[in-house]
């Protein structure tokens, strides 16, 4: 019989706070009840190591993502999270996954249907029974600089924002708002949606709705907490606008949660 060397005990004293593997990248299908799509995602399966242990089970974390993890439904993680933690014989995990997701569009003049892509995150834990789940969703919008409509004999800059809301989950609601909200929630904020199809009454549309709504970094931020609030969502936001007339980047982000704040 092959000797397990990760099982040697260490005697160095020191606790790990995260060992496994990361960046495994891993065919599954996400479905949410809402959104059923294939594809490759990016996993990351971590544990905290004992101080007495040596090593961990790194094979084992692969055979986790490839029997448990090839169809991920974000609503059955938390049993999926105390598997992990009892294959792995321990009491603190953490499985990260990352993938694209693809949303229907309708250009708003011409009627054509395309597909949007947007990130999707989901950060998974478990420590001492407790779980938690994190799900971030990044897409764009177009944003119009209220500054410069304003001082502007016409005309104003524009640029589009990349958008980032996460959203905060436990056992009793692991999965309080599905992908597909997230993505149309972010793309109602801004100046204007951001489409991957667009003919020349489109960009017409596209650009006068932009410029009757102006929108600053803090007010999308600002936006999107207030609606996310009256939700009574924990939650975090965090908008970059890619500036096209400066040389920087603009960024704006807020957290919230609901057991120690209020509306308002």
């Amino acid at each position: 019989m092959l000797p397990d060397v990760q099982d040697e005990a260490d005697v160095r004293g020191i606790e790990l706070t995260d060992v496994g593997i990361s960046n495994l990248r891993y065919p599954t299908e996400f479905r949410d009840g809402t959104t059923t799509q294939a594809g490759i995602g990016i996993f990351d399966v971590l544990v905290t190591l004992p101080s007495d242990r040596r090593g961990t089970h790194m094979s084992r974390m692969v055979q986790l993502v490839h029997d448990h993890l090839a169809s991920i439904d974000p609503r059955e993680l938390p049993l999926v999270m105390k598997r992990v933690a009892a294959k792995m014989d321990i009491d603190h995990a953490q499985v990260r996954i990352a993938l694209p997701i693809a949303t229907r569009v309708i250009s708003p003049v011409s009627g054509l249907e395309a597909f949007q892509a947007s990130d999707l995150g989901l950060d998974a834990a478990i420590a001492a029974g407790s779980f938690t789940l994190t799900t971030t969703v990044t897409t764009q919008v177009t944003s119009l600089c209220p500054c410069s409509k304003t001082i502007s004999d016409y005309g104003a800059h524009n640029q589009r924002s990349d958008v980032a809301v996460a959203v905060s989950g436990t056992e009793d609601d692991a999965y309080p708002m599905d992908a597909f909200q997230i993505v149309e929630l972010i793309r109602s904020s801004g100046s204007c949606p951001v489409y991957p199809l667009v003919k020349r009454p489109d960009e017409r549309a596209i650009t006068m709705t932009a410029y009757d709504h102006p929108a600053f970094v803090e007010d999308m931020a600002r936006d999107l907490s207030l609606a996310l609030r009256s939700r009574n969502v924990g939650h975090a936001v965090t908008i970059r606008n890619l500036e096209s007339i400066h040389s920087h980047d603009a960024v704006a982000s807020v957290a919230w949660a609901p057991s120690t704040s209020s509306v308002g």
